[in-house]
């Protein structure tokens, strides 16, 4: 039963999972345990970056990848329903209201396309499924994303929050700030981040992804660990195993 059921998986066509970064767009093709079935595919985020160049330039992206028969993509910014509400580092004004879901599906030959922000995405690898777990990326911007007992939260956009000195998340964090600061600076407000998120959501676990998680030189907190930046495309097949769930309170 096994050999069938392992043999039927290899067979099947897999889940492309995308993933979206102000700086880097990234594809991959997966099976429905996260594991890669191709090479992941890079470019370059184009800026500016309207709707139709994204969808021309993820189209020329995914043409070499294998067959697959869902869409997974994580989106850095607000999405609800297969529409953005926010794109802050693919230029808001362009992006905000734009049904992606189906004009992707629609471009990308019809298969069904689930969408979620890309630091929640990214978590459905990471997370151990037990207790509070925050999930935070450093990248272009910054990205989080919180679960309970494997559940999502509803989505909070911190990095639009203010954090330090009136800078929000992006701009004390940012890689904008990265470069105008130096690793040194970058690196005690990295840890000053981690204080404040303590203090405000008391985690049991603290995952921390995104390409300028290689600038980190200090010994992490206890519960505190780097993840791997294949999370970003491998959470795609948590997306299809069930529609996210978000706690929300219930009402009187």
């Amino acid at each position: 039963m096994l050999i069938e059921t392992l043999e039927e998986e290899r067979v099947k066509p897999g889940i492309l999972a995308i993933d979206v970064g102000g700086t880097g767009l990234k594809a991959a093709v997966i099976d429905d345990r996260g594991r890669m079935r191709s090479d992941r595919q890079r470019v370059p985020t184009p800026h500016p970056c309207p709707p139709k160049l994204f969808l021309d330039t993820i189209a020329a992206l995914v043409r070499p990848l294998p067959a697959f028969d869902r869409i997974a993509v994580g989106f850095p910014g607000v999405v609800r329903n297969g529409r953005v509400l926010t794109a802050p580092n693919l230029g808001t004004g362009d992006w905000a209201g734009f049904a992606l879901a189906p004009a992707l599906s629609k471009r990308l030959g019809g298969a069904p396309v689930r969408m979620i922000n890309d630091a929640e995405m990214q978590g459905m690898a990471l997370i151990a499924g037990r207790g509070v777990e925050l999930v935070v990326t450093l990248g272009t911007g910054v990205g989080t994303a919180l679960f309970r007992d494997g559940e999502l939260a509803p989505h909070l956009e911190l990095a639009h929050h203010p954090l330090a000195k009136g800078k929000t998340y992006d701009e004390y964090l940012g890689n904008a700030a990265f470069q105008k600061v130096g690793r040194k600076r970058w690196n005690k407000r990295v840890k000053r981040m981690l204080e404040v998120l303590d203090v405000l959501l008391h985690p049991d676990r603290v995952h921390i992804g995104g390409g300028n998680t290689k600038h980190i030189d200090f010994t992490l907190p206890e519960g505190v660990t780097i993840a791997s930046n294949e999370a970003g495309l491998e959470g795609g097949a948590g997306l299809w195993r069930k529609p996210p769930v978000r706690r929300t309170a219930a009402r009187a």
